[in-house]
């Protein structure tokens, strides 16, 4: 199982206060020699004041943000979490997704998501109520123009007839897409055209605002990777395929110093086929985030690797 971690949500609202007299970059730093496999961020490019009111969250556009990091680190992937399908041309995304994977020398997962959000799709000149559809053809779409040959496709939404791009990224035929979400077209969509699913735990009163089904169980977890896995089967899929959750308990360095009842855990994400953990930062400043992900190093990743040798 591999390990990632996403720069803390409330760090962009108060980011001066966050990072101090350090840089953004030194957290994917501190990310990479911790031993973490990835570093994510999240996608919000104008959000509603209503819902930043009621927990929402403030956003680096994910590019820019991978791309900083991607140039002081060297083998940390580098994941959106999540890009939201319908807010941007799939072949702009795909250029900007396949410009940073090349730069990065092939280190982009490209976790996206279907969006829960009608005033930031509205304010965005997105449509929201064909969300799902234009997600589905997105992939397809991105996936033509990584080709680097002449694309020649009709499609609903993005027909494209005579056009190519280059550079195409370093992974091929693509860099991994990840379908985050709880729902039956999430789970269709991850299994039938992705690289991964990524569900995420999320209580009921959650569910409610997200229109995405509650997941607040390892049962819960098993039966929703059970129906992808048997999708995939029953289309005839094969090959690598990546279950990627953020854990239901974060790592607590002061309830767990030593990450013993946290790694006991770990065996359980195991055996119910998670590929990828997100351990998440709890810190309220960079340095408290450094601190943080040295603690995990210590008490968490590095102990797993070892009894995993």
């Amino acid at each position: 199982m591999k390990f990632d971690v996403g720069v803390p949500s409330g760090a962009i609202k108060h980011f001066e206060t966050w990072v101090g007299t350090g840089q953004l970059n030194q957290f994917a730093v501190a990310a990479e020699a911790a031993g973490l496999d990835a570093v994510n961020v999240t996608d919000h490019p104008f959000p509603e004041d209503s819902w930043l009111a009621n927990g929402g969250h403030h956003a680096f556009d994910p590019f820019v943000a991978l791309s900083s990091m991607s140039a002081v680190t060297s083998t940390i992937g580098l994941r959106t979490n999540l890009l939201v399908a319908g807010y941007r041309n799939p072949y702009m995304a795909a250029r900007s997704i396949a410009s940073l994977d090349v730069l990065s020398g092939g280190r982009v997962i490209v976790g996206m998501g279907a969006g829960y959000l009608r005033a930031e799709f509205d304010v965005l000149g997105a449509d929201f109520s064909t969300r799902g559809k234009r997600f589905d053809e997105a992939i397809e779409a991105m996936t033509a123009a990584w080709s680097g040959t002449s694309v020649d496709r009709d499609g609903t939404f993005y027909p494209a007839h005579g056009h190519s791009m280059v550079p195409v990224p370093v992974q091929r035929p693509r860099p991994p897409i990840w379908v985050g979400g709880n729902s039956a077209a999430a789970k269709r969509r991850a299994a039938l055209l992705a690289d991964g699913w990524l569900p995420f735990p999320q209580p009921e009163v959650m569910a409610a605002i997200t229109g995405s089904p509650a997941l607040t169980t390892l049962a819960d977890l098993k039966a929703g990777i059970d129906e992808v896995f048997d999708l995939r089967i029953e289309a005839g899929l094969e090959g690598k395929f990546d279950i990627a959750f953020s854990s239901f308990d974060r790592p607590d360095p002061e309830g767990d110093p030593d990450g013993e009842r946290f790694r006991e855990r770990l065996a359980a994400y195991e055996d119910l086929g998670v590929t990828w953990l997100s351990l998440g930062c709890r810190g309220r400043t960079l340095v408290a985030c450094q601190e943080e992900l040295a603690w995990l190093a210590e008490a968490v990743v590095g102990p797993y690797r070892r009894a995993a040798a």
